[in-house]
């Protein structure tokens, strides 16, 4: 963390990072639907779904969702961080989820281990073990059908397991491939995220700059600008603003406004024809 950025702007954090704190995530109305559902869901398990395009916050969807999950008293989230990985991979990843010792090798072994750690679970704590999974369309298709396996039991009439997945419109697409179906048709809560509207870029980004003690850091009509030139995607919002607080850094600028705006982000002039 930049401790001169910080100190010249009065700031707790640099609100345009990735890895701002949880806490000072800007949550919008459908995101808060979409937890509450979840909420509800996880004394049932089953499967939820977030589908969106890169840098419309679904992954900022999962911090926050499994953040409260996390709090809610006896309920155990693991979040799978390599979805690509092999059958034996999702395995042993698994297994130290869930704290459990897994033989990849023994596939039937370790579904059995896993399910017993999981039953014990609910049956003391009423709530179903909870995976979330980012970037889910990049996972192979036997992984998928493993975790469909894994979830369901006493003939597919109880859910042993909530799962939320996560990824791009290639999920949604691979998800209406007869391989895919079983699962899609068990999702129960679904959230999409989409390109917004530049009023609610504004409230985001006002909301950031407040959640990290410099509300007046950038001047209202540049987070216009930035709202109006970000196309509705919100890490495309954040690189831009992040672009502008290393610049003015640099310059040691007081003040953050349009005029830095166009300087940064200005087109490179076209060269002048010349008459012969």
């Amino acid at each position: 963390m930049n401790k001169k950025l910080l100190a010249l702007y009065s700031l707790k954090f640099n609100p345009f990072s990735p890895d701002i704190p949880n806490s000072a995530l800007w949550v919008a109305p459908c995101l808060e639907s979409f937890c509450w559902r979840i909420q509800q869901q996880i004394g049932e398990g089953g499967f939820a779904l977030a589908i969106g395009e890169p840098g419309t916050g679904k992954s900022a969807a999962l911090r926050l969702l499994s953040e409260r999950l996390s709090n809610i008293r006896d309920v155990t989230v693991g979040i799978l961080s390599r979805p690509q990985a092999s059958l034996a991979d999702f395995y042993r990843e698994l297994g130290h989820l869930f704290g459990v010792p897994l033989s990849p090798s023994n596939r039937w072994a370790s579904a059995k281990i896993l399910r017993e750690k999981w039953l014990h679970h609910i049956e003391s704590s009423l709530y179903r073990p909870v995976l979330l999974i980012d970037e889910a369309q990049e996972m192979n298709l036997p992984v998928f059908g493993e975790l469909r396996m894994l979830a369901s039991m006493d003939l597919d009439s109880r859910s042993i397991l909530t799962v939320v997945l996560a990824g791009d419109h290639r999920l949604s697409a691979r998800f209406e491939s007869a391989d895919l179906l079983p699962i899609a048709s068990r999702i129960r809560s679904r959230l999409r995220t989409e390109a917004l509207p530049p009023d609610q870029l504004q409230q985001c980004l006002n909301h950031l700059l407040k959640s990290a003690g410099n509300p007046k850091l950038l001047a209202a009509s540049l987070i216009q600008t930035l709202c109006e030139h970000a196309a509705g995607n919100l890490r495309l919002l954040m690189n831009m603003a992040n672009d502008l607080l290393s610049a003015a850094l640099q310059q040691e600028r007081e003040q953050i406004d349009e005029k830095l705006f166009f300087e940064v982000f200005a087109l490179d002039p076209k060269p002048s024809s010349k008459r012969t």
